[in-house]
């Protein structure tokens, strides 16, 4: 028998997380997703790479039930849509977007912000939550350096850009999620914001008690160490996918991003610099 991923509602290691086949995503005569085919295992910590507008949003968004497919077969966590409550499945899943920091009331303390996460809410008075839940809501955010009184209290919008991204993260955690999505959570971050960010990402990456994680950026330098799969996609379509130390080559890398890169990697980090314009081999 597989072994369970504690924190990940019971799916074995090596069960499909999430399994997309053939799966097409057309707006207006546009394809934003071409026939990808896609596996995340329980246990597997992924990161979808590409340029800008190449379709990495709306993978996620469809990975995460939020967005229905043109075509092919979805399954989350077990469940196949089509054959689901779409509601119920959304609270399984915790994603961290800028998307959900725009919804969020900016007057809000950080404290706040992190319990509503227990059941995706939006505001405090949705629901009433216990004193060892706001516990737990503190805990997570001295877990990234924050916490305490003083910074519970600080209305989120008035946090600076790394502060709202770790606070978001550890909303995303309070709905003990089992799996939890990343769109771009660095972008907009300067260095010691960013790299504070990579290292919460790492700990996590590293923690078996934490689900299936996907993280999606257009940036080697932002992943974290820790991954242990990549995906990257151009023009709606996946390039290469699979174990990551195959996929952030150089090769596949030049391919995605249509010009020649060199990637390195040191300390469990990735880095790239541009050597030229190349001629990807699928467009």
């Amino acid at each position: 028998m597989s072994a369970a991923v504690p924190g990940g509602g019971g799916v074995p290691a090596t069960d499909p997380a999430v399994r997309l086949e053939g799966v097409s995503v057309v707006r207006d005569g546009t394809a934003l997703l071409d026939g990808v085919s896609l596996t995340i295992r329980a246990a597997e910590r992924w990161v979808v790479l590409g340029p800008n507008g190449s379709g990495k949003t709306t993978l996620l968004r469809v990975a995460g039930a939020a967005l229905w497919p043109t075509r092919g077969v979805v399954e989350i966590l077990g469940e196949r849509l089509g054959r689901v409550d779409m509601r119920q499945l959304r609270r399984r899943i915790s994603t961290v977007s800028a998307s959900v920091s725009r919804v969020l009331r900016p007057t809000q303390s950080a404290l706040d912000v992190v319990l509503t996460g227990r059941n995706g809410a939006l505001e405090t008075w949705w629901d009433e939550y216990s004193d060892a839940e706001r516990v737990e809501a503190d805990r997570l955010l001295r877990d990234v350096g924050f916490g305490g009184a003083a910074f519970d209290e600080r209305p989120f919008g008035l946090l600076s850009e790394g502060e709202r991204q770790q606070v978001l993260l550890a909303r995303a955690l309070m709905g003990r999620p089992e799996l939890l999505l990343l769109d771009e959570p660095a972008a907009g971050l300067d260095l010691g914001a960013r790299e504070r960010l990579v290292s919460r990402l790492a700990v996590l990456a590293a923690d078996p008690a934490v689900p299936p994680l996907v993280l999606v950026t257009h940036h080697v330098e932002e992943i974290p160490p820790g991954a242990t799969h990549a995906a990257l996609v151009r023009q709606g379509r996946i390039v290469a996918s699979g174990p990551v130390g195959d996929v952030l080559a150089s090769g596949p890398i030049s391919e995605c991003f249509g010009m020649r890169v060199e990637v390195h990697r040191s300390a469990g980090r990735w880095a790239a610099r541009a050597g030229g314009i190349a001629r990807p081999g699928r467009d």
